[in-house]
């Protein structure tokens, strides 16, 4: 009887210091603000020839006759962008994790985070991205493909990307 007692109280004290020590680990643990929690699958690095550092867009929904919508997902890493760009039909983002930024041609820079929807109306001039120091992941919807999908302009110069007041 006695040595199952010892035993018992052996063993709570090694439950003690392991649940202890996790704790402790855990408590001096730095968190890391860059890292995302993907919902979807980082896809191939996109092209230079349309995005400015490593953007890996994801297709998810092609468009077809019934449905003539396109749904993807691309991650940006800290201080990667698009291009400046139009859709005919406009553009859906829904912001799923991490900071970024989005600019309308004439309007400026504004922040997009985790839960936001951003619209971009039908022809207009836009950009967006990853914030300098967080990337960020975003669901892109585009509607009415058989008006177009996309046209591709020039890279967002540095002056611009950094131009958030």
């Amino acid at each position: 009887m006695k040595t199952t007692k010892i035993l018992a109280a052996v063993l709570l004290l090694f439950i003690w210091q392991g649940c202890n020590s996790k704790n402790k680990k855990q408590d001096n643990m730095e968190p890391d603000e860059t890292a995302l929690n993907n919902i979807f699958p980082i896809g191939e690095k996109g092209s230079a020839e349309w995005f400015t550092g490593n953007a890996y867009p994801t297709s998810l929904l092609e468009a077809d006759s019934i449905y003539t919508t396109l749904a993807g997902n691309v991650y940006f890493e800290p201080g990667a962008r698009s291009n400046w760009h139009t859709h005919p039909s406009g553009q859906i983002l829904i912001i799923t994790d991490g900071i970024g930024y989005y600019q309308i041609e004439g309007q400026s820079i504004e922040v997009m985070k985790k839960g936001d929807v951003v619209k971009f109306p039908p022809n207009i001039r836009h950009w967006h991205g990853a914030s300098p120091d967080v990337g960020v992941q975003q669901l892109y919807i585009i509607p009415n493909t058989e008006q177009g999908i996309v046209e591709w302009m020039e890279a967002v110069a540095e002056e611009e990307y950094n131009n958030k007041k």
